[in-house]
């Protein structure tokens, strides 16, 4: 007989599982070729260890629909490699529940196995294409951020104008990205990679997208120092937003690549602010 703190941690394994069972069947039938029968499989997985749940607390439990939607739109937007890759990271605290009772549950390791190594494999069966061109969108933004943020500060202190800094900067950015691309395409090119179009597609529309947020607060506020200030938020938000992406698609670290990339983001601005400043002190510029 198993307590009652044992069966309520088993109620919530079964809604957990039933619940990514619907998941991956919405995610399988979207899909196609090998991802379809991949997302299928897991499915079944995750219906077979509810159904293995279920002999113990005696219910039948219904899906968390909300979790549902909110992974099929978590889907739709960044793609079907992160969505699953995020569902699995949600589910280490599971496995670490799982593991809490074995004692009165021994068949429960034939569960855990699964979650470690079958279904492990199985994700990392996924083919998505636009994930293989994650490296030419991490070099787009990283130069984007780092150059532009530096213009934006140098200019900043140097002509004072929101607009004419806004202008300066939505020039250089998207002068910028048109060579970032055509560097990116050389580049794939002559590595003789399949795609390089694609690759150098992506890297630019990263680096466009990141100039049109940065440069963007220069046309909406009046004050210069106000504007910059807008901007070193839009920085530090994208940095977070991109580390916390390439940590659960790439499986890095996402403390490490956050501070190291606010860190030489942040370091160029303030250098190039410095310069700002210099050039208006000895160059004698002066924009009315």
């Amino acid at each position: 007989m198993i307590s009652e703190k044992i069966k309520q941690m088993i109620l919530q394994f079964q809604k957990n599982e039933i619940t990514e069972y619907y998941i991956y069947l919405a995610l399988a039938r979207k899909a196609k070729g090998k991802n379809k029968q991949v997302l299928t499989q897991i499915a079944e997985d995750e219906k077979r260890h509810s159904e293995f749940w279920s002999k113990y607390s005696g219910q039948e439990i219904k899906p968390n629909r909300f979790t549902i939607i909110k992974y099929l739109i978590i889907a739709r937007i960044l793609g079907l490699t992160f969505t699953i890759k995020m569902m699995e990271k949600s589910e280490e605290q599971a496995e670490k529940n799982y593991a809490s009772i074995l004692k009165e549950v021994p068949e429960t390791e034939a569960i855990m196995n699964e979650e470690y190594e079958h279904e492990k494999m199985l994700v990392d069966m996924i083919d998505e294409r636009k994930i293989d061109y994650i490296g030419s969108m991490v070099l787009g933004l990283n130069d984007a951020l780092v150059e532009l943020t530096g213009a934006l500060a140098g200019l900043s202190l140097a002509l004072q104008s929101t607009r004419l800094i806004g202008m300066a900067g939505l020039i250089t950015g998207i002068a910028a990205s048109l060579s970032m691309a055509s560097s990116e395409y050389l580049s794939k090119k002559s590595e003789g990679e399949q795609s390089p179009l694609v690759a150098s597609f992506y890297t630019g529309v990263a680096y466009i997208l990141t100039v049109l947020l940065l440069v963007g607060p220069f046309f909406f506020y009046s004050h210069f120092l106000m504007a910059l200030g807008n901007t070193l938020v839009f920085v530090i938000f994208i940095i977070w937003f991109f580390s916390f992406f390439v940590s659960v698609v790439k499986e890095f670290d996402f403390k490490r690549t956050f501070i190291e990339m606010t860190v030489i983001s942040l370091s160029v601005a303030a250098i190039s602010f410095l310069i700002g400043l210099l050039a208006r002190h000895f160059l004698g510029i002066d924009v009315g």
